[in-house]
């Protein structure tokens, strides 16, 4: 029998983005936010307005558009999907518990020309103790970036250049992000676990990462802490060379999936 509190809950809000605002896993919520009263009122083409949560950022994450061109456009519900179009492209998301109960399946379904490049990110945003710590594969190859650039370097899980990226700890003015070449990622926080999955045949998988203890942006950093399942091995489409985005196939659609839960015995 899978316990109540263990069972993954998700709330969306499909008139501004589609943003999630509420993941609950494990007996407790894992989505943090940050209030800013532009966020409603934001439009295609505005700059990015950051209200925690998950973000979906699609086709790019950095670059143009920041954050990519669905989290400004309203999403409606048909048919138990939640939808969203640009002039490039459609999305459909369809968010389920999974088979037992004991996890949340998010399906996602692109249509687009054949031969359309693009990266994808579930852009979570983490309410997280200064003591949580980020598993991954030790080895696993990484790109590592400094705070709002696209300039990278290559390193292996969990340390580049002086970061320790599997810890978080207190504020130190820090902010770097990452891409793991990963499929697969464990978030521990004292006696919590959520684990977050990501399959998509065929194209490249990855686990995003933004550290931000309090550096950025200038000139009023806030710490935000993201863990973010990602189609594409770069943040911005822009700079991604023909392995390091997705692209759809001459079938003209591309799907993927997301699977999310609270593993029972690992906290």
């Amino acid at each position: 029998m899978v316990s109540e509190g263990r069972t993954p809950r998700a709330v969306t809000d499909p008139a501004h983005g589609g943003r999630w605002t509420s993941l609950r896993a494990g007996g407790r919520e894992w989505l943090w936010h940050r209030a800013d009263p532009r966020r409603a009122g934001v439009r295609p083409g505005d700059a990015f307005v950051d209200a925690g949560g998950l973000e979906e950022c699609l086709p790019t994450v950095r670059g143009v558009p920041d954050h990519g061109d669905v989290w400004s456009r309203a999403w409606w519900r048909s048919a138990g999907e939640e939808r969203t179009r640009t002039p490039d492209f459609r999305l459909a998301r369809r968010i389920a518990p999974g088979p037992g109960g004991d996890t949340l399946v998010a399906d996602y379904r692109l249509t687009a020309a054949p031969g359309y490049r693009f990266l994808w990110a579930a852009h979570a945003l983490l309410d997280l103790s200064a003591a949580a710590r980020i598993v991954l594969p030790a080895g696993a190859r990484l790109r590592l970036y400094p705070d709002g650039g696209n300039q990278w370097s290559p390193g292996e899980w969990p340390t580049a250049r002086g970061h320790h990226l599997d810890r978080l700890g207190p504020d130190d003015g820090s902010a770097v992000g990452a891409v793991v070449e990963a499929p697969e990622v464990l978030v521990r926080d004292g006696p919590h676990v959520l684990r977050l999955r990501l399959e998509a045949a065929g194209q490249p998988v990855s686990v995003a990462l933004w550290r931000n203890l309090g550096g950025f942006p200038a000139p009023s950093p806030y710490r935000s802490v993201g863990v973010e399942p990602m189609l594409g091995r770069v943040f911005d489409l822009a700079s991604a060379e023909d392995s390091e985005a997705a692209r759809v196939p001459d079938s003209g659609e591309v799907r993927w999936r997301l699977t999310l839960d609270a593993p029972p015995g690992e906290a």
